[in-house]
């Protein structure tokens, strides 16, 4: 399958897609022998020799990981404030991995964790609409016009929720939480 020559680099672990944009350009880059500056070129991994440098790059296996983020930790691989980050959990693994999805800094929860961009693509992007499942603990008695807000979708700055299947589960009555 071809795909652009910047995705390939990135998926070798050479460099983040940005970063091996700025290697092609720089015409450290050979396919085949010949130097390609040009972005947007594609190509099919399994098919031609890449070089960086004078040196091949070896594609890397798909990895997939499943990860339980703690409270206070950013769903991120660096942090410009320099907080826990889940950067900070993978830097032993081999493989170059990202997560898909993210959570909130105080909220925990399973992540999956892979280098398979077209599976992140997959389960990620709206168009797909993969559900995703979570457990809200919250104080107080939720309204039912709230739920209903849930359901019908919220508009945030970036635009709206799609909505969401809501089903209040329980009210603990000794804590005062649903």
């Amino acid at each position: 399958m071809e795909e652009r020559l910047q995705k390939i680099l990135a998926a070798a672990g050479v460099a983040s897609r940005r970063e091996a944009e700025k290697i092609i350009t720089a015409g450290r880059v050979r396919v085949n022998g010949k130097i390609v500056t040009e972005l947007g070129c594609k190509f099919d991994a399994a098919k031609v020799r890449i070089s960086v440098d004078g040196k091949p790059i070896a594609q890397e296996a798909k990895a997939y990981y499943m990860f339980y983020k703690p409270r206070g930790v950013v769903t991120t691989m660096s942090d410009p404030q320099n907080r826990r980050s889940i950067a900070d959990f993978v830097q032993n693994l081999p493989e170059r991995v990202f997560p898909v999805g993210r959570l909130d800094f105080n909220t925990e929860g399973l992540l999956l964790l892979t280098n398979d961009g077209a599976l992140a693509q997959a389960l990620m992007h709206p168009s797909h609409e993969v559900n995703k499942t979570y457990l809200v603990k919250v104080p107080g008695i939720v309204p039912q016009e709230k739920l209903d807000q849930l359901r019908l979708g919220v508009k945030l700055e970036d635009g709206p929720t799609a909505p969401a299947i809501v089903n209040l589960r329980d009210y603990d009555h000794e804590r005062g939480f649903t």
